[in-house]
């Protein structure tokens, strides 16, 4: 049925663009120079809508179209990491904002003095797998440290997982229960009323693979365990397919390296300030847009160089 009602919302937006364009075509054909600034406007207006549906056209991988979990690790860097992995986190949830995604907080892990250690976030609407799928990678920041007393550079690293939310019915994983090992444990907090006094926290460990995931942010032990359920599905489709791919490109062991072995994109604080992507080249000098969400450009520019 979810496929159905966007198969038909799909039909019904070309139907309305048609009905827009023959309209366009009649106005214009009436040749009065009163509806010229009209025809213009609607013209722009026609011509900036076409734009978007012909890059729509490059979402249209397997999973492009579903809800998406991203992951967010702190990597070598100390506290410095941890803070540029929330710096992450904000940027992730400025950029599902402007776009009126809605955004789940499942589990996250702060650090010992500021930032976080880890998280994972579900971002639902429409086409966000499709989106997010060029932030898959290695996150490199350069800046002047506010953790080192003498104010040195550093540089942090952050990784980054992408991987789509698929339901039940459309996934081709399962998962057998004797190979579930689930522990809970009590939620960490900030302190004080925040503090979980019940074990609602849950880690789920799928014996067979090694993966481990946990969820901790709902305060019902059930609902970890159903979120800590959908994570593990997703990894080990990420899993599978990624093996799959292995195996008809005779790339072997590319799954445990590809993900941490190289940066996709670099963010320059100090002593210049711009952010490059790696692999499109695409560059934007505005560093504070970016880390407040304007990543579409770049999200755009990876895109069209993978359809091509």
């Amino acid at each position: 049925m979810k496929t159905v009602t966007a198969l038909q919302d799909e039909s019904d937006s070309w139907k309305a663009f048609q009905k827009q364009l023959k309209d366009l075509l009649e106005l214009a054909e009436m040749d009065d120079e009163s509806f010229m600034g009209e025809l213009e406007s609607e013209t722009d207006a026609l011509e900036k809508d076409l734009d978007k549906r012909a890059f729509r056209t490059m979402l249209s991988g397997k999973y492009d179209t579903e809800d998406a979990l991203l992951a967010i690790h702190a990597g070598a860097g100390g506290t410095d990491s941890q803070d540029w992995a929330a710096m992450l986190q904000r940027m992730y949830l400025r950029w599902a904002e402007r776009r009126g995604f809605k955004v789940d907080i499942l589990d996250l892990t702060v650090g010992e003095e500021a930032g976080i250690k880890s998280t994972t976030l579900l971002i639902s609407g429409s086409y966000v797998y499709g989106y997010l799928r060029s932030e898959k990678g290695t996150h490199r920041l350069v800046r002047l440290s506010p953790f080192d007393t003498a104010h040195r550079r550093h540089t942090s690293f952050a990784l980054v997982e992408i991987l789509p939310q698929i339901s039940d019915g459309n996934i081709d994983v399962h998962i057998n229960p004797k190979d579930l090992r689930v522990d809970v444990y009590k939620s960490s907090g900030a302190g004080g009323q925040s503090v979980q006094k019940n074990s609602t926290a849950v880690r789920m460990t799928h014996i067979p693979t090694g993966i481990v995931v946990t969820c901790q942010n709902e305060r019902s032990q059930l609902q970890n365990r159903e979120n800590a359920l959908k994570v593990l599905k997703a990894r080990l489709l990420e899993k599978k397919e990624a093996e799959q791919k292995e195996e008809l490109d005779g790339l072997r062991g590319e799954y445990t390296k590809a993900e941490w072995g190289s940066q996709i994109r670099s963010y320059v604080l100090h002593p210049y300030q711009l952010v490059k992507d790696h692999r499109s080249e695409f560059e934007m000098g505005n560093t504070q847009a970016v880390l407040d969400g304007d990543l579409d450009s770049f999200m755009e520019a990876y895109l069209k160089l993978s359809s091509t």
